[in-house]
């Protein structure tokens, strides 16, 4: 394959070759930052780098590169040959991938290898990597420790305990972020602030805090938002779920994000150990990044372990199935393993109420509308106040609703005390309202650069609301008799109220009420990142009027690149009389429209106007 400069010749041709798409996804692949890249020769410049191919090369396992390796070895070897020498069910797979990954060219059925890859692999040993040979070698490090069956029924029941207490942490995460997003750091994870609150709401240490995020973030149960961190669509179906949907759903995320080397090693071994053998597997399979890979290997054991997947290190009955044969099957070995769930819960004159058991997930939602979680675990304890009845009402509860809920659920009735802070709360609920306004006005207007008000019939609570060091950051104003204005939108004033305890409602312009629901977040998008694109659209324009590669700027490109790296092209040349004539050349300058080179094969200087110039190929 052509090496250094005419490498790079080749390879602009290829890349230009791509759709936006495939483009788009090189990018993102290799990690190629936009700096410095104005045209296609400078994106293949990028991508032949040494540092570049490296980090490419990290993230490849080892019969990948063992492939790559080969095709360098012999020279532009078809797909036979490669299999002849290098035995592998998905050979074709892994070099379609190296050639997505442009580390590997194919034309016309051979696969090349571009010189910088293959010297690059090369050098391996002299930084203590495997050599080509070594990479052509594919068999792994001694199989798995066994595992005792003896020890099977402690290792699920002590895999379900954990699982359920997971589950359980993780709903409170959700809630905790409902109630308030989590605001990110500058590269999306969670500052200590945030991880601190997160750990008291789900009562779990600060380093575990992250661990349930990242279970929750990769079961798309919460995304990153213009508020920050929150619970997503399906963040609330999955909490409506029984318990073993719940896992299944967390426990089939997990998997997916196995890659397919070490889920068929598992698979292939299903009552071994996790232990000091699985992480010499997985330095062996990722020869060239280790440190990566161990990382992801020391999460996805973290996480294993959380989900009851393993217990120490020996995998669950449930673990097991979830390898071999899915979610599904493993949720119904997992889920009779978990505590019986119950409908029925003590409500007590201090206005608390004790649920001797895990509460089924409807009723614990409908609950939580009205109550706040006190303790959380098998037995819950909720309490019920004034605020977190306003909580309710808000979200379209009535006293009657209210009653009749808890008619159903309490096992000892509705004491007085209750009964009474129900009737009280919804008699003063919507003593203040919030509703938008459209900004509109005059210059000193008192509405003018306003988004919302603030209406009461009690001016002794508007005072107190207006004076409320808990809201000073809405910039509440006084808007004439019984209203104060504020320049943020109706849903921000809406929701700061509610946090800070207000009978709050909301309201349209014409005062009738309306139900606020909180934000949700959308996933995390599977789209390149916006600079890929960009850098797409920059490649493009730089051929703009040149579509094809027969247009002047793009010849004159790669003449240009040729001159500067003494390359032997051939160059292609329309004649009078309409033939296309090959001329085997060393460019050596362009200007006035002429290009001169070298004829190797004629031995002399030609000079050719480079209107009659219809292609440039590498020698």
């Amino acid at each position: 394959m052509p090496a250094g400069r005419s490498a790079s010749l080749a390879l602009a041709a290829r890349l230009r070759a791509l759709d936006d798409a495939e483009l788009e996804e090189l990018i993102v692949s290799r990690d190629v930052r936009e700096s410095g890249i104005r045209d296609f020769f400078d994106l293949a410049d990028a991508l032949l780098d040494r540092t570049s191919i490296q980090r490419a090369l990290a993230r490849l396992d080892r019969p990948t590169l063992g492939a790559i390796a080969m095709v360098g070895t012999l020279g532009a070897p078809t797909l036979p040959d490669v299999a002849a020498r290098l035995p592998l069910d998905d050979l074709t797979e892994r070099l379609a991938a190296a050639v997505k990954l442009q580390l590997l060219d194919e034309d016309a059925g051979r696969y090349l290898a571009w010189e910088p890859v293959t010297e690059q692999l090369q050098g391996w040993p002299e930084d203590g990597l495997p050599s080509t040979d070594d990479l052509i070698k594919v068999t792994p490090p001694a199989a798995l420790d066994a595992v005792a069956d003896v020890d099977r029924d402690a290792t699920d029941r002590a895999a379900a305990d954990r699982a359920f207490a997971t589950i359980t942490q993780i709903a409170e995460l959700l809630a905790e972020l409902e109630r308030l997003p989590a605001r990110p750091l500058a590269r999306g994870g969670l500052g200590l602030p945030e991880m601190k609150r997160l750990a008291e709401a789900t009562q779990v240490t600060v380093d575990d805090v992250m661990a349930l995020h990242d279970v929750a973030e990769r079961a798309a149960l919460v995304g990153l938002d213009r508020p920050g961190w929150l619970p997503t669509e399906a963040a609330q179906r999955w909490l409506l779920a029984p318990a073993k949907e719940r896992w299944a759903l967390l426990a089939q995320a997990w998997l997916s994000n196995l890659g397919p080397d070490v889920r068929r090693l598992l698979a292939d071994r299903p009552r071994s150990r996790w232990g000091a053998s699985l992480g010499e597997y997985v330095s062996w399979l990722y020869p060239a990044g280790s440190d990566w890979m161990q990382e992801r290997s020391r999460i996805t054991r973290r996480d294993a372990e959380l989900l009851g997947v393993v217990a120490g290190e020996a995998p669950s009955s449930a673990g097991t199935l979830l390898i071999t044969d899915g979610a599904d099957a493993a949720s119904r070995v997992m889920g009779p393993l978990f505590p019986s769930e119950v409908e029925r819960v003590y409500v007590q004159h201090d206005l608390s109420v004790v649920s001797p058991g895990p509460l089924a997930p409807h009723l614990d939602a409908r609950l939580r509308g009205i109550a706040d979680v006190e303790q959380r675990g098998i037995a819950a304890t909720y309490r019920i106040s004034g605020s977190s009845l306003s909580r309710g009402l808000a979200a379209g509860e009535s006293a009657e609703s209210i009653h009749a809920m808890l008619e159903q659920l309490s096992m000892t009735g509705i004491p007085q005390p209750l009964d009474y802070l129900i009737k009280d709360t919804a008699a003063r609920f919507g003593s203040l309202r919030v509703a938008p306004l459209d900004g509109g006005g005059e210059p000193g207007w008192p509405e003018y650069g306003r988004l919302s008000a603030v209406r009461s019939d009690d001016e002794h609570l508007l005072g107190l609301v207006a004076v409320d060091v808990s809201l000073a950051s809405l910039g509440l104003v006084r808007g004439g008799p019984n209203r104060l204005l504020s320049r943020f939108d109706q849903g921000v004033v809406y929701w700061a109220m509610r946090e800070a305890h207000y009978p709050v409602v909301a309201e349209d312009a014409h005062g009738t009420p309306i139900i606020l629901r909180p934000r949700r977040a959308t996933p995390a998008a599977t789209t390149p990142p916006r600079g890929a694109a960009d850098l797409v659209a920059a490649l493009r324009a730089s051929t703009l009027g040149e579509p094809t590669e027969t247009g002047k700027a793009w010849l004159a490109r790669q003449l240009d690149v040729a001159i500067k790296g003494r390359l032997t092209v051939t160059v292609s040349v329309r004649m009078p009389d309409g033939r296309d004539v090959d001329y085997l050349l060393e460019p050596t300058g362009l200007a006035g429209g002429r290009l001169r080179g070298r004829d190797r094969v004629a031995d002399l200087e030609r000079t050719l106007p480079l209107s009659h110039i219809t292609a440039v190929s590498p020698s």
